[in-house]
């Protein structure tokens, strides 16, 4: 990491992003309100003999001892990145409510729960039109047609859409509806999938997987972030243990380490965590109460008639009031709702 003096010129650092190049080292620059830093990925001992600590503009370099360089707090220098979303931010001072549900089945669920969820508060608007599922035989999305749907439903509401993909093949159609591209639990290590979306500069929700830890998904995370793509927020959805009494166990204590090792926001998922409605409001209040930077939550207008998942969705007219009590506990840890431009 090559910590430029306050004041440095752009020439200044150039001349620094070009040398480290010169060594065949990846150079990411990121710039803070007051200082630069400039990132350098590749061989260390190639790195060191360039000797960048004497350089016109450098005031000093600092070893990354991480595996994840980019991810890594020091690479902010203690900063916190803010990923921004029409308008709609998430990190820092900012909380996001993300709801929506799991899957898009028919446009008259979509636009009812759409309609709902931007009613009551919500940020932005999740929904699968491509969904990983257990078994082949389940309900797998509808493909085009919900993403389709998703547009619709944006240009009803005006909330950013979140999306999964799945393959890299279908990509471009998702880029054509999604604000955010969210990467489900199940492909947090395809490598050559992040890769693909940290090239493609979209915004990305990266869950963490079934029995990953935290470093692994912070190793995922800079699949993304070594592609030029810094807008990464990091999802705990529930991990895999030895209890039986839930689906999953949230992995609360997750939020506050991952903040102490990374610059990365970080979304908490109840719905999935947990399985049962009953449980995802208190599962979200002990989120905000960490100190996490948003909640991605499953909302549908008839939970019980609902494809896949109606067990853990939140019902649409009951949204609002979970809104209201989750940004009680947001705002006690000096956190605010962030809502898109049109709001």
């Amino acid at each position: 990491m090559i910590v430029m003096k306050e004041g440095a010129t752009r020439d200044q650092v150039d001349a620094v992003v070009e040398r480290v190049e010169s060594v065949g080292a990846a150079a990411h620059v990121s710039q803070g309100e007051v200082l630069t830093v400039v990132g350098a990925i590749g061989d260390r001992e190639r790195i060191a003999n360039l000797d960048l600590a004497g350089a016109p503009g450098v005031d000093r370099v600092v070893p990354i001892s991480k595996p994840y360089k980019l991810a890594s707090k020091q690479f902010k220098h203690g900063a916190s990145t803010i990923v921004e979303v029409d308008g709609c931010k998430v990190g820092g001072t900012n909380f996001a409510m993300i709801a929506g549900p799991c899957t898009v089945e028919s446009r008259e669920q979509l636009l009812s729960t759409a309609d709902a969820v931007k009613a009551g508060g919500a940020s932005m608007l999740r929904g699968g039109a491509y969904k990983p599922r257990t078994s082949p035989y389940s309900f797998q999305g509808l493909g085009d047609e919900g993403l389709r749907l998703l547009r619709e439903a944006k240009e009803m509401t005006g909330l950013p859409i979140v999306t999964e993909l799945m393959d890299a093949r279908d990509l471009e159609p998702v880029l054509e509806v999604a604000d955010v591209i969210q990467v489900g639990a199940r492909n947090m290590q395809n490598y050559s999938l992040l890769a693909e979306i940290g090239r493609s500069g979209r915004p990305v929700l990266l869950k963490r997987g079934l029995a990953a830890q935290v470093e692994e998904l912070l190793m995922a995370s800079e699949y993304v972030l070594k592609e030029g793509n810094d807008q990464v927020m990091l999802c705990e959805r529930g991990i895999r243990t030895f209890e039986t009494a839930t689906r999953f166990t949230l992995d609360i204590m997750a939020i506050p380490v991952i903040k102490e090792l990374s610059h990365l926001p970080v979304v908490v998922d109840p719905s999935h965590a947990a399985g049962r409605r009953d449980l995802v409001l208190p599962l979200s209040l002990a989120a905000a109460a960490a100190g996490a930077d948003g909640i991605i939550v499953e909302v549908h207008h008839d939970p019980d008639a609902a494809i896949c998942d109606g067990p853990q969705a939140v019902p649409a007219d009951r949204f609002g009031d979970y809104v209201e009590q989750v940004r009680r506990v947001s705002e006690l840890v000096g956190k605010e709702i962030s809502r898109p431009e049109f709001a």
